[in-house]
């Protein structure tokens, strides 16, 4: 599955800490308005490694937030790292 480009730094960051589970309305704001087709497809995909984990949501179309990241591959290490050298070198 393709994953979409994240909208930016900042929304990844405050997501990721903001909520412990996400559903389509924050998927909306980290990759910007996706289909209901995609957002499944996304949701999908992070459900099943829940079950592998034994992880369960409290809401019925919520995804855990962490386990979300890892499946689409979005390194909250790698965003604080690069978030810090923008503000270190004032570009944000």
């Amino acid at each position: 599955m393709n994953i979409p480009t994240i909208t930016s730094i900042e929304n990844a960051l405050q997501i990721y800490y903001k909520y412990s589970e996400i559903g389509n309305n924050e998927i909306n704001v980290l990759f910007g308005k996706l289909s209901s087709a995609t957002l499944a497809k996304l949701k999908k995909v992070v459900k099943a490694e829940m079950d592998n984990q034994n992880k369960f949501s409290y809401g019925r179309n919520k995804i855990n937030t962490k386990i979300a990241y890892n499946v689409w591959g979005i390194d909250i290490t790698d965003l604080e790292e690069r978030r810090n050298k923008l503000r270190s070198l004032d570009l944000q």
